[in-house]
């Protein structure tokens, strides 16, 4: 189903009298059209709706030369005037009646990053948004300023974070779900993909008791219109997926698996624990060039990765191990730490036999990125291995 199609079947299940016109940036200029320069600067600078980055009262009347009460009273001012705009209802109702249908799909309740991922997806024409940032602000400032008499806009609770509701959602039951697992996924201590998170909320106890309490409806498929991020995602669990979003104390990684929100498998700290998740992701051993490069490409935080001090970490760290020139491997994956040397004394104790140069060296080489001639030099040591015609084995 093409997103245009998708995009009908919300009109049609709402039975819209008009076609709706998604794009936030453009209803936003609409409306901003009755007021002066100075308000609309306020308000664009206020809620990011010029540049992503949003700005301070102070920042904004320092420009104008006002108090910071000053630009408070000008942004109020400047919101009701929209608010009694004649042409508003008319303008904005669209909005309204897909926020509206896309809450009743989540229970009453979604996620405010989740509802602007759907929003933006359906918003430009041609489904092009230029500034994503730019326009999920558009968003928040249309639903969280214009159409609050409808929706309530729920920055932090108990285990609740940045979420949307109707005005008459209760928030108990959901609360409850979402501390009983924040709880098991910090007790239990692992890593989850979405759908073993959600299959882990769905049995439990308070799951169980309110699952009866959470009013979902099933009429519109939205996966298709979802961007990265939503692969392990069932459209029948969209609305318990919407909630995981807003619990604060499970996150989700940079590459996709869900855990406790403190976790340094979660939220990495240190350039060390960044190193570790791109390793364990990989999969595979990687230079250590590659691996600060990856850092980069990652984007776990703005802070710059300088190779020498990866590098460093790699060195110094028992859980790397070296096995190759400059190539590093995880120990968890069976590594063993030490000199080509010392590999060979593990594999010689292991079989518990004499083995010839070609057999020791096909196992050193599942350990260490080595050349044969490096494993015969290693084998030349005579106070550790004693050779038998063509076998080697550990001196006595």
């Amino acid at each position: 189903m093409s997103e245009k199609q998708i995009l009908d079947q919300i009109i049609a299940s709402n039975q819209f009298e008009q076609a709706v016109n998604l794009n936030a940036i453009e209803i936003v200029t609409k409306l901003f059209n009755q007021l002066n320069e100075r308000e609309q600067d306020v308000l664009k600078r206020r809620f990011g709706l010029a540049t992503q980055k949003k700005q301070t009262l102070e920042e904004i009347g320092k420009d104008h030369s006002l108090t910071r009460e000053r630009i408070r009273q000008i942004e109020t001012s400047s919101i009701a005037k929209i608010r009694k705009n004649k042409e508003l209802e008319s303008v904005i109702s669209g909005l309204r009646k897909i926020v509206s249908e896309l809450l009743e799909e989540h229970g009453g309740l979604i996620a405010r990053d989740y509802l602007f991922d759907v929003l933006t997806k359906l918003s430009a024409k041609d489904n092009l948004v230029e500034n994503n940032e730019v326009h999920r602000n558009h968003l928040n400032f249309l639903i969280g300023k214009l159409l609050n008499d409808d929706f309530d806009k729920v920055s932090s609770m108990k285990h609740l974070s940045n979420i949307f509701k109707f005005k008459h959602q209760e928030l108990d039951s959901y609360n409850e779900i979402a501390g009983e697992l924040v709880e098991k996924v910090k007790d239990l201590d692992q890593l989850y993909s979405t759908k073993d998170l959600i299959e882990l909320m769905k049995n439990s106890a308070t799951y169980q008791k309110n699952k009866d309490k959470i009013n979902v409806t099933n009429n519109i498929n939205i996966n298709d219109i979802l961007t990265q991020g939503y692969d392990d995602l069932d459209n029948d669990n969209k609305a318990l997926y919407s909630l995981l979003v807003a619990i604060t104390g499970v996150d989700q990684n940079k590459f996709g698996d869900w855990g406790y929100a403190k976790s340094r498998e979660i939220k990495p700290k240190t350039i060390n624990d960044k190193i570790y998740l791109v390793l364990k992701y990989n999969g595979e051993p990687m230079y250590y060039g590659d691996i600060a490069k990856k850092i980069e490409e990652v984007k776990f935080d703005h802070k710059p990765v300088n190779v020498a001090t990866a590098h460093n970490e790699l060195i110094l760290d028992e859980k790397y191990v070296l096995i190759g020139r400059g190539l590093y491997g995880l120990k968890e994956w069976g590594y063993q730490t030490g000199t080509v040397a010392d590999i060979i004394a593990v594999v010689l104790q292991e079989a518990n036999e004499a083995l010839t140069k070609e057999e020791i060296a096909s196992r050193v080489l599942a350990q260490r990125q080595v050349k044969q001639s490096t494993v015969n030099l290693a084998l030349m040591d005579r106070t550790r291995f004693e050779r038998d015609g063509s076998k080697y084995s550990l001196k006595q």
